[in-house]
């Protein structure tokens, strides 16, 4: 197993053209080759390059591997343990990163890749034809939309901190690169609003104009895709009714249902029944095996059939959160790692080359039981009490006679555990990650000196070397 996992890195500027795309013999390169908006030629040339963005979101510097636990490891407090040996990893576990951070460099410019496809394609819906263009524009905005969401995330103070017109997030690119022209090209940083309301633009627009569903269970975005993300942007917004009705437009009109046991909800060839929207991934298109990839990070060094590195361990204190008799807190295993040591591991991402759910129906019952609670509604005909028993059920945890709003945040912690969401969760109620405050500012990543060095209008974040 290698122990060196970073490839050298290119300035983002060069990294801001699509690369890597298949499905398509004139847009199937290699990397370091770029693919420009002149040579999108014809309708098929527009849905290589969409199909590209999907692929970019599998990379393990999105959501096969680091949207999901670079949040783990800075919100790791009473949920995971960092016990390999990168040190990148456990800078961001001790909440100690630096500008030169090879993971925030990765993050930015793989998510600026994908964010140049979905506009690259977004310029090019005149070579469609009609029939399929609204579907296909709403396809890129959904994947502009929930990659940026994750910036902003990264990035950026929560909406919560207050202060979004100020606030600094992420450059807000909405058109291709072309031929790279800084006075054009190099934008600065936007504010939290502006990327909030970019945000809500696009889903909007995409789920109008989304399928509710596709014949081949493809992991494509769907309508509901889009109002699933709708509805936890509006609870970071606290924005209850809006998150209340999204959530309620998925459950009662996207036919999905709740896996039949907590297990079958992962592990997955391809999408379960409640994967509202999942990373697809094989054999031969994944993550990462070696030393990057989702699985790889979290699965133990003596896993079957395949090892993983075994660098993150559940915190034993998690098991406070649970009954006995909850599925959820059994959903582990004995392992070692890569560095040695034994201690549990999620069963969550134990196998490889399955599909990672970005988010599930369980996520968007408990948000519409949560944006219920703290709005004083029933939106949906559902009460907050059966919106939380129905995820509770699931797992053989028992019914609740009464619900408050932070006993269902409770359960979203339980829900929810190892798969990113506790940092967010926490940052927009105002909780304490450990001791530091939501606000804390080594609770945000540095913006890449890299990028800094190329463009000089972006600003540091506080708590970093200016």
């Amino acid at each position: 197993m290698k122990l060196n996992r970073h490839r050298p890195l290119r300035i983002a500027v060069s990294m801001m053209l699509l690369t890597g795309i298949a499905c398509n013999n004139k847009l199937d390169v290699t990397p370091g080759q770029h693919i420009t908006p002149d040579q999108i030629q014809t309708a098929a040339d527009v849905k290589a390059v969409l199909f590209g963005s999907y692929k970019s979101m599998q990379d393990f510097n999105a959501f096969g591997e680091r949207y999901i636990l670079i949040p783990d490891l800075l919100g790791s407090a009473g949920q995971v343990t960092f016990v390999g040996t990168f040190t990148d990893y456990r800078d961001v576990f001790n909440k100690a990163q630096v500008t030169q951070s090879l993971i925030a460099q990765g993050i930015w410019e793989r998510s600026y890749v994908t964010l140049n496809g979905a506009n690259v394609v977004l310029k090019k819906l005149g070579l469609l034809d009609a029939a399929e263009k609204d579907a296909i524009e709403g396809e890129a905005k959904f994947v502009r939309a929930l990659t940026y969401y994750e910036l902003v995330n990264l990035f950026g103070q929560p909406y919560s901190a207050g202060n979004t017109s100020t606030n600094e997030a992420v450059p807000l690119v909405l058109e291709p690169t072309e031929v790279y022209d800084p006075q054009k090209d190099n934008k600065p940083r936007a504010s939290v609003e502006e990327v909030y309301k970019q945000i809500i633009s696009d889903l909007t627009d995409a789920a109008a104009k989304l399928p509710g569903s596709y014949s081949d269970n493809s992991g494509r975005a769907t309508k509901y895709a889009a109002q699933a993300i709708l509805s936890r942007v509006y609870l970071a917004q606290a924005k209850y009714t809006e998150a209340a009705t999204a959530a309620t437009e998925v459950i009662s009109k996207g036919g999905f249902a709740l896996a039949i046991t907590f297990d079958k909800a992962f592990n997955n060839v391809s999408s379960s029944t409640e994967d509202v929207f999942a990373i697809q991934q094989t054999d031969q298109s994944n993550a990462g095996s070696a030393n990057s990839g989702l699985t790889t990070m979290y699965a133990a060094y003596n896993a079957t059939p395949i090892a993983g590195r075994g660098d993150v361990r559940v915190d034993v204190n998690l098991y406070k959160l649970y009954q006995e008799g909850d599925d959820r807190k059994a959903y582990v295993y004995q392992g070692t790692g890569i560095a040695g040591g034994t201690g549990d591991y999620t069963r969550k991402w134990k196998d490889f080359y399955k599909a990672i759910p970005v988010v599930r129906l369980a996520e968007i019952y408990l948000i519409r039981a949560e944006a219920n609670a703290r709005a004083g509604s029933a939106i949906g005909g559902k009460t907050p009490l059966e919106d939380v028993n129905m995820v509770r059920a699931r797992s053989h945890a028992a019914a609740l006679a009464t619900v408050t709003a932070d006993q269902i945040v409770e359960e979203r912690f339980r829900e929810l555990a190892f798969e990113g969401d506790w940092l967010w969760t926490k940052k927009r109620l105002k909780m304490n990650i450990g001791t530091r405050p939501y606000n804390d500012l080594k609770l945000v990543l540095p913006v890449p000196q890299r990028e800094r060095d190329v463009n000089k209008q972006l600003n540091q974040n506080p708590g970093y070397d200016n």
